[in-house]
């Protein structure tokens, strides 16, 4: 609960653990508090890191390949720790207004609405900026006094300082397999932040994630596990990524459903792999293999 001389009743969270409605805005921007337990299988000691962080105050970067498990572990954190979630999609015509928040006409009347930044701050949220490298370097800056000592944002239109809520926690992620020169990081914005690599998980326990996820057999999943390692070795070599987690769970769903194994394959992971024929001949090769 916010102090009383701060109180905002469009802002303040719900009881813990209850669902918040989709907030509309003119960004993807995803607000809600988990009523159970996003399954998420620890692969080290990321999950003491994430409590260490957010009890100091200390802003994290999570980096790894697409479909890995970022987000899940974010959402799993949240819940974890009672908190609610903002999650941002970032692109790159996303605005410091977009976050931050804008005038707008509602009823004749010209309003002050609060973007998914300025929200999370004042109400203890973490705020997931996903994909942060998408955004404009002119964008990602109004994060800076959030991500160092000060904690604190700025809004220039209205002229107020918003200092962070005590749980205010800003975690932001990228797939280092995308970057290029014209999207990186700034060394500036790089080293406000703790960073945590992730990767696939091992064998044994991204066939017990697929498992969970889709209720698969045990002996499919082992499959799908092997088919993903085979086309993880293609990447460079024709595939920019190779077969990510989340498509096997796709791909696992499918064939609960009842789809054909190797139809599923082809539907989830080779044509969403590549559309280059050539390649999915390749994939296709390897799942006649393992299947």
């Amino acid at each position: 609960m916010l102090p009383p001389n701060n109180r905002d009743d469009a802002c303040r969270p719900p009881a813990p653990r209850s669902p918040l409605a989709m907030t509309a805005h003119p960004i993807a921007v995803e607000e809600y508090r988990p009523e159970q337990e996003p399954y998420y299988h620890p692969v080290g000691d990321e999950v003491a890191l994430f409590e260490a962080a957010a009890a100091g105050h200390i802003p994290l970067l999570l980096k790894g390949p697409t479909g890995c498990g970022k987000t899940r572990f974010v959402e799993h954190m949240a819940w974890r720790l009672h908190r609610p979630l903002v999650t941002v999609s970032c692109h790159d015509d996303l605005t410091a207004s977009d976050l931050v928040g804008r005038y707008l006409v509602k009823g004749g009347e010209v309003v002050w609405v609060d973007g998914p930044l300025t929200r999370a701050v004042k109400v203890g949220a973490i705020c997931y900026l996903d994909e942060i490298v998408e955004a404009r370097k002119d964008t990602t800056v109004v994060i800076h006094p959030l991500a160092d000592d000060r904690r604190y944002l700025t809004v220039e239109k209205t002229g107020q300082v918003h200092p962070a809520h005590p749980d205010f926690c800003l975690v932001i992620s990228y797939n280092p397999g995308y970057q290029s020169a014209l999207k990186e990081l700034k060394v500036s914005t790089r080293q406000r932040f703790a960073s945590l690599a992730f990767d696939y998980p091992a064998p044994a326990v991204e066939a017990a994630v697929v498992a969970h996820e889709t209720g698969l057999d045990p002996a499919r999943c082992d499959q799908l596990v092997r088919l993903a390692q085979m086309t993880r070795n293609l990447k460079e070599q024709g595939l920019e990524e190779g077969a990510s987690t989340r498509l096997l769970v796709h791909c696992g769903r499918l064939m609960v459903a009842g789809i054909d194994p190797v139809r599923a394959c082809e539907t989830a992971i080779a044509l969403t792999l590549t559309d280059d024929p050539e390649m999915v001949a390749a994939v296709a090769e390897m799942v006649a293999a393992v299947f």
